[in-house]
């Protein structure tokens, strides 16, 4: 009974965000879908790390490139393991290609903003970058769920896998890599 209840709100909200037939909606959508590409993160992952490394900061850039690429390898190995079937009641307004849980949207983009938040932005502006970082996660998971992709299920559990990532691995990983990062520097 109570699994008939969660599925029954997943369909609900699906239902209710779905933008077909909206299509300023699904440019909205597919922008924020494009800014939580799992391979534009990653590229974007390298491109920091590259810029990390240029200016002497080679040992925090692998420890960031460790936390984003495993986080979202880890996240890709749950989509195959679960195996859980895309949603079926309303045409899919973008291409997809593996499975629907987790969101590998919500959980990419949950990792690589929320990470770049927390470990580079300027102590006193780290809580307002990472509510930013959270919030255009939402959004990227959000958009997910409009263009029919996704259960709102998977994207929570997208949302909710990276933040424990995150939250995880992080500070160990500037701790074993961070002798040259800002965090770092402050807490010796």
């Amino acid at each position: 009974m109570l699994l008939l209840g969660r599925e029954q709100l997943d369909r609900s909200i699906y239902e209710a965000l779905y933008a077909g037939g909206r299509p300023a909606l699904i440019l909205v959508a597919r922008v924020f879908t494009f800014l939580g590409e799992p391979t534009v993160l990653i590229g974007a992952g390298f491109i920091i790390a590259g810029w990390l490394w240029h200016r002497g900061r080679g040992r925090f850039a692998v420890g960031l490139l460790l936390v984003i690429l495993v986080g979202r390898g880890l996240a890709e190995a749950q989509k195959y393991w679960i195996a859980r079937a895309r949603p079926t009641l309303e045409p899919h307004l973008v291409i997809v290609k593996t499975s629907s849980f987790p969101s590998g949207h919500a959980t990419s983009s949950m990792i690589f903003y929320l990470t770049l938040a927390l470990a580079l932005a300027p102590h006193e502006w780290r809580r307002t970058a990472a509510a930013g970082a959270v919030l255009l996660s939402l959004l990227v998971g959000l958009s997910r769920v409009m263009l029919g992709v996704h259960w709102p299920s998977d994207v929570i559990g997208g949302w909710s896998f990276g933040l424990l990532w995150v939250l995880l691995t992080l500070r160990p990983a500037e701790r074993l890599f961070g002798s040259d990062s800002p965090t770092a520097q402050k807490q010796l």
